[in-house]
């Protein structure tokens, strides 16, 4: 990808971005399709994954059998470069000391984003998560309903490549015929879990996930995505067909080389790169907005990694997509005489409610699956089945204690074994030789787990400031973080646990291992990368950040197109809500632009 160094950069671009993921990359793409000039600012190395991925290294042929470690928490293969939840020279500080009150942020910091290592789960919020203060009367509603949405699912699912079915389940929603392409066949130990997850009432649906089971309708689907536009139209359908069909030759989170998975790098990125009006820095941190003295957004200042020094680029409007932290931190560190306490702030929530996904896991052994023969189960590189919510009335009658829902992913496979022990010791029964290889081709693949995926409700010690004193490696305040978790979300990883072990009994199995290590049964603030919210969307700037087209009340040619502007945090993975909200902005923005209003 051609990548410019800030010297190269134009005097003035129509649109800054910062931030390339989903919604940096979906906003790139929109515009520049549409005409606009942009320059994007990513704050970690350019990154390509056609070259870089290794797509069919075995865990024998890397570092420690390719297992996890501090530095590669998701195992040596991963596609996160020099990101994770700890990056050098880039601290972030915790409110309190006690462990289940911190925050965990993961940053990628590389072209792409998160979008090159998410398990590409792409679910649509459905109706009732659009409103759903007005169903229990917590949180906040959304100043939009899922009918503003639903196009922009529609044409994010087309662009990128869903497999799935439409199975018709209450605020589950269906995607239009023909929309979805073809749901791969579960695993047999997906297949197991369906079956008998049907005696304890949960039902077992094929996963909507971003990645391509057959190649996309080049021919058809960009008409429908920019209809009017040939030119527009070319570009697509070129991109759409530089990619291929999966293969089921590794795992989605290393990346794909040839394309058959979304990541911005290989869905948005080239054919926005291709329009000639992006221009992309790298190593650009991002230290602020700029402001004219009329208190509208300016351009971008950043430091360049590369040399060290503060360098500018101006813009007629300004998009921020660096996830919910890093935008709030931009927003709280862009002060000045009209903005003395965070540009946009004037209501004074930058930073509030900032949410994550309510997690927790449980694993069992399960005799059915022992002594497989062996077989290549690898498939699409993650979940093929999944549970979506399905206790809706039950919970609005009250009859479940917690307000909210969860969806349940699903993990049993014979994969290729890595560097983690294929036997645990207590099964091992303290064999060794030809005795330890039978019970491993006994054992191995006969382990199931399910993991909570959860609605967290926005709360008042869920939030983000500016640490007053600690700074990064280059001068710019850094965040400090609040949280915790209230006792509804506790008690919904209580009755996941109950489900998921009900589950496994009714397989025959055993629970192996049950809840997280902080000892009350859900996983940290933060570690399931979810984290949304932090600068409101709404319909009265007096109690929001923004409004209903992510633009901010207070500077209307400034627009967040991350999580940040949301309002609540639905059990359904945020990626393909971000794009969806990100494409519909940008068709605003642009209609905006030609109107002479920014």
């Amino acid at each position: 990808m051609p990548i410019i160094p800030p010297s190269s950069a134009k005097p003035e671009y129509d649109v800054a971005i910062v931030g390339s993921g989903a919604g940096g990359g979906q906003m790139a793409m929109t515009l520049t399709l549409a005409g606009l000039k942009c320059v994007m600012l990513e704050a970690g190395r350019n990154y390509d994954p056609r070259s870089e991925t290794p797509m069919f290294q075995r865990a024998d042929q890397a570092p420690l059998l390719g297992t996890s470690t501090p530095d590669k928490v998701f195992g040596f293969y991963d596609a996160t470069v020099d990101g994770g939840w700890q990056v050098p020279g880039e601290p972030y500080t915790q409110a309190s000391d006690k462990f289940d009150q911190q925050f965990l942020w993961w940053r990628a910091r590389m072209l792409g984003g998160r979008t090159n290592h998410w398990g590409r789960i792409s679910l649509r919020n459905g109706p009732y998560d659009f409103k759903p203060r007005s169903r229990d009367g917590l949180g906040f509603d959304w100043p939009i309903a899922y009918e503003d949405v639903e196009p922009y699912y529609t044409k994010v699912e087309q662009l990128i490549g869903v497999y799935g079915t439409n199975e018709g389940m209450e605020n589950t929603p269906d995607s239009p015929p023909g929309v979805l392409l073809p749901a791969p066949k579960g695993r047999a130990a997906e297949l197991l879990i369906q079956k008998h997850a049907k005696k304890v009432g949960v039902p077992v649906i094929p996963i909507h996930r971003a990645v391509l089971t057959q190649r996309l309708d080049a021919d058809n689907v960009p008409q429908k995505l920019f209809p009017g536009n040939a030119w527009a139209q070319k570009i697509v359908a070129d991109s759409m067909n530089a990619r291929a069909a999966c293969f089921w030759a590794t795992s989605c989170g290393r990346g794909c080389s040839t394309g058959a998975n979304y990541q911005s790098t290989t869905v948005h990125l080239p054919p926005a790169l291709a329009t000639g009006n992006l221009d992309i820095i790298t190593n650009a941190h991002a230290r602020e907005v700029l402001v004219t003295a009329a208190g509208k957004a300016a351009g971008i200042l950043f430091i360049d990694k590369t040399t060290g020094k503060e360098e500018r680029v101006k813009a007629k409007a300004v998009v921020l997509a660096a996830s919910s932290g890093e935008t709030v931190r931009l927003l709280l560190n862009s002060k000045s005489a009209q903005f003395p306490n965070g540009l946009a702030n004037s209501c004074g929530l930058v930073g509030r409610y900032i949410m994550d996904t309510v997690g927790t896991r449980v694993t069992g052994q399960i005799p059915l699956l022992e002594n497989l023969p062996p077989h290549n189960e690898d498939g699409a590189g993650g979940d093929h089945l999944y549970s979506p919510w399905w206790l809706y009335q039950q919970q609005h009658a009250g009859k479940l204690g917690f307000a909210r829902g969860y969806h349940i992913e699903l993990g049993g496979s014979r994969g290729m074994p890595g560097g983690g022990d294929p036997l645990p010791d207590d099964l091992a029964n303290g064999t060794y030789g030809s005795a330890y290889k039978l019970a491993a081709r006994r054992y191995y693949g006969s382990f199931v787990s399910m993991a909570c995926r959860g609605e967290m409700i926005p709360n008042d010690n869920s939030f983000a400031e500016i640490d007053p004193t600690v700074k990064d490696a280059w001068g710019i305040p850094v965040l400090r973080w609040h949280w915790l978790w209230s006792e509804n979300e506790l008690k919904m990883a209580d009755h996941a646990e109950k489900t998921f072990a009900d589950i496994i009994e009714a397989m025959g199995g055993t629970v192996r291992r049950s809840g997280t290590r902080l000892g009350i049964g859900i996983e940290q603030g933060g570690k399931i990368i979810h984290e949304v919210g932090g600068a409101l969307m709404g319909s009265d700037p007096k109690t929001s950040v923004c409004n209903k087209w992510n633009q901010c009340w207070d500077v209307p040619n400034l627009f967040l197109s991350d999580g940040t502007p949301f309002p609540s945090n639905a059990d359904k993975n945020p990626t393909l809500t971000i794009m969806a909200l990100a494409w519909r902005a940008g068709d605003y923005l642009v209609e905006q632009a030609r109107a002479g209003k920014l």
